[in-house]
């Protein structure tokens, strides 16, 4: 399995949150939940989302805020792309007016309550889906690496750094997971997915060949090796 989607659910209403978490964790995505827009913030500010599921209508802080602070965002990183991250909204609003509102504060799209979790289950994963092929080739930096995956050319410093296919495949899949502790076997899976898998040696090698190639000696390293678990790429 490829590393878990991560959701932040963001609703004042916890009869609501909290069984739409239970079964948002069974469909595999990890779940973090705020109840607070304001709480909902920093949480969305901090870490790495794939998606964003927010309450249009909160006290202290709506979702339609939240969705037009993070979008109005100008910095943007690996660790942080609250410019990018795709937003469903859950509200009781239905008008016309109301949805030309949230799509101008950068929604992606609007689910009005009350809902069918099937339904919601399949604008999650359509989300999700449409978000990994914008981002399989999007311009990606994490910390004063930048990497462009369509010509498989990373950028550290003034040097250009040429990657071979399975190099590129890599440091993308790393770069997309930015601040995650990857394991070997999701590792393995993402770069050899229907293939035969090699043995741990080749893993190792291949890691080993992407670090002498983005990480000179007065660089700062980005894959850190979590011993006993996998992996973590990031300053």
């Amino acid at each position: 399995m490829n590393a878990r989607m991560r959701i932040l659910l963001v609703d004042d209403e916890i009869e609501l949150t909290e069984p739409l978490r239970q079964v948002l964790l069974l469909e595999g995505y990890d779940v973090d939940v705020a109840n607070e827009g304001i709480v909902g913030m920093e949480l969305a500010g901090r870490n790495n989302y794939d998606l964003l599921i927010l309450d249009w209508m909160m006290p202290q802080k709506s979702g339609l805020e939240i969705c037009r602070e993070l979008r109005s965002q100008s910095r943007v990183t690996a660790a942080s792309r609250s410019q990018t991250t795709p937003v469903l909204f859950l509200t009781a609003k239905d008008t016309l007016d109301d949805r030309v509102s949230g799509l101008d504060a950068g929604a992606d799209d609007y689910l009005v309550k009350p809902f069918e979790l099937r339904e919601l289950l399949a604008r999650v994963r359509a989300l999700l889906r449409r978000s990994q092929r914008v981002e399989l080739y999007s311009h990606l930096k994490v910390a004063d690496l930048e990497f462009d995956p369509r010509n498989q050319i990373a950028y550290r410093g003034d040097r250009t750094i040429s990657l071979s296919e399975k190099e590129a495949k890599l440091l993308s899949y790393f770069m997309h997971n930015a601040g995650r502790v990857l394991t070997h076997q999701q590792i393995f899976q993402a770069l050899w997915s229907g293939e035969e898998q090699p043995n741990s040696n080749v893993l190792a090698a291949l890691i080993r060949l992407l670090r002498r190639k983005i990480e000179t000696q007065d660089d700062n390293p980005l894959i850190h090796t979590i011993y006993g678990k996998g992996y973590r790429f990031g300053s």
